[in-house]
């Protein structure tokens, strides 16, 4: 079990608040707005009404002993920035920051969040391709240049082995497991043949190289 501490009870700070208490772990969900809080309180751990503009309110909440904290309180970079800039100043161990735009990243990771996650764009990617490609079933963004796809396998690759394809050196892409049913081969080896359509690949490569294997 882990310790989080969420600040900012928005759509996103309250989603993940519960969520987060739902699969076990300790949260303690923070907000200026007491509706917000109160809209949460019998589903996670422990909510307060406070304002982590103060770093005395975060210190008295002992924010420096939670094993990540989430700063998810505002759309105003400044006011985002503070929270963050507080959080690290205390020495909380993991400081995660919502950004609302690549400017927002940016401040926030100039100013040492750990992470910077920006929840509409990253939707909106996995979204897209979801719908350009009807074949991805996941999408998990590694980085701004690499992730890694699930997918279903080509009609015309079936009957034939990650060998016979030449997948890596053909694509540039990593087959790192195949799902067939309730069976996972993970690694599978140069030999292994695909076997049915609905046999699914978990690919990892560059965002590119994966671009290109999808158009093809």
């Amino acid at each position: 079990m882990k310790s989080f501490l969420i600040i900012g009870l928005g759509r996103f700070g309250a989603s993940l608040a519960v969520e987060l208490c739902a699969q076990g772990h300790e949260v303690l969900a923070v907000d200026i707005q007491p509706e917000r809080v109160q809209a949460v309180a019998d589903q996670v751990t422990h909510c307060v009404v406070g304002d982590a503009r103060d770093p005395e309110v975060l210190r008295s909440l002992g924010a420096r002993n939670f094993d990540c904290a989430v700063a998810a309180a505002s759309a105003d970079v400044g006011v985002s920035a503070l929270i963050v800039l507080n959080l690290k100043e205390l020495g909380v161990a993991r400081v995660v920051g919502k950004a609302n735009s690549m400017v927002h990243r940016k401040v926030l990771e100039k100013i040492g969040a750990d992470l910077v996650i920006f929840p509409e764009q990253e939707m909106a990617i996995r979204l897209a391709r979801s719908l350009a490609n009807g074949d991805i079933l996941n999408f998990i963004e590694l980085s701004d240049e690499f992730s890694i796809v699930e997918r279903l396998v080509p009609e015309d690759w079936v009957g034939k082995s990650i060998l016979e394809l030449d997948i890596r050196a053909k694509w540039r892409v990593t087959v790192i497991a195949v799902r067939r049913g309730e069976r996972m081969t993970i690694s599978p080896g140069r030999d292994y043949v695909f076997q049915a359509q609905d046999d699914c690949m978990v690919i990892l490569g560059s965002n590119a190289d994966i671009d290109r294997l999808e158009r093809r």
